[in-house]
């Protein structure tokens, strides 16, 4: 069984890229993510269908 949850490391070997990139991505609300006591965390479904085009992030308010 796969974990549904991944970290930024695991993150980044998903989507072949370095965790720099992952941490700017996140910072910049391009990457779907959420925080749990201030670690960034990803939903493996949430990544693949946004790989594919599938899924669409809100926009928030700036």
């Amino acid at each position: 069984m796969r974990n549904k949850i991944m970290t930024v490391k695991q993150t980044a070997e998903f989507l072949g890229t370095s965790i720099t990139t992952i941490y700017t991505a996140c910072r910049e609300n391009e990457l779907p993510h959420f925080r749990v006591r201030g670690k960034i965390l990803f939903n493996r479904d949430i990544l693949e269908s946004w790989t594919r085009g599938e899924y669409q992030m809100e926009q928030t308010a700036k």
